[in-house]
């Protein structure tokens, strides 16, 4: 086989439908369109619902997106680790969830500066403010992120 021979297979390719050419062409005079009506006149955009308000005009509209990589942590503050641990203790996503400190993890645990920290606390979480980084070692305690 070679370029010059190709051929597309029989039967996939039909002749267009010649329209308004004469009464024995079977599609003459009104050319397929019936008779009369605002059809038969004009071009009609397809998406015309008759002077109704049109499907796209009457939905909502939404502003904004959202990013594709947005993360959301589970927030704790330091004045949840004040009252469920005890001075000396390592403070991790884990034990947060058995103490019932946070629902889930999500994308992580953030660790924020709400409250006072008086215990010397092992902190290891994915985020820390600035603060809350300052308050934990201020009061002896160590903090590590995971």
């Amino acid at each position: 086989m070679a370029l010059h021979e190709l051929r597309s297979p029989k039967g996939s390719t039909k002749r267009k439908k010649r329209l308004a050419r004469g009464i024995g062409s079977g599609k003459g005079k009104t050319a397929g369109r019936g008779t009369k009506g605002q059809k038969a006149r004009r071009q009609v955009n397809p998406d015309f619902e008759g002077g109704q308000t049109p499907i796209h005009r009457r939905l909502p509209v939404k502003k904004g997106f959202r990013n594709i990589n947005h993360r959301e942590y589970a927030i704790v503050n330091l004045d949840d680790l004040e009252k469920h641990f005890d001075a000396g203790s390592e403070v991790t996503p884990e034990t947060l969830i058995e103490k019932g400190v946070i629902g889930r993890l999500k994308d992580g645990v953030k660790v924020l500066a709400f409250g006072e920290l008086k215990k010397k606390l092992k902190v290891k979480a994915h985020r820390f403010s600035k603060a809350a980084a300052e308050k934990i070692t201020a009061a002896g305690g160590e903090v590590t992120t995971l």
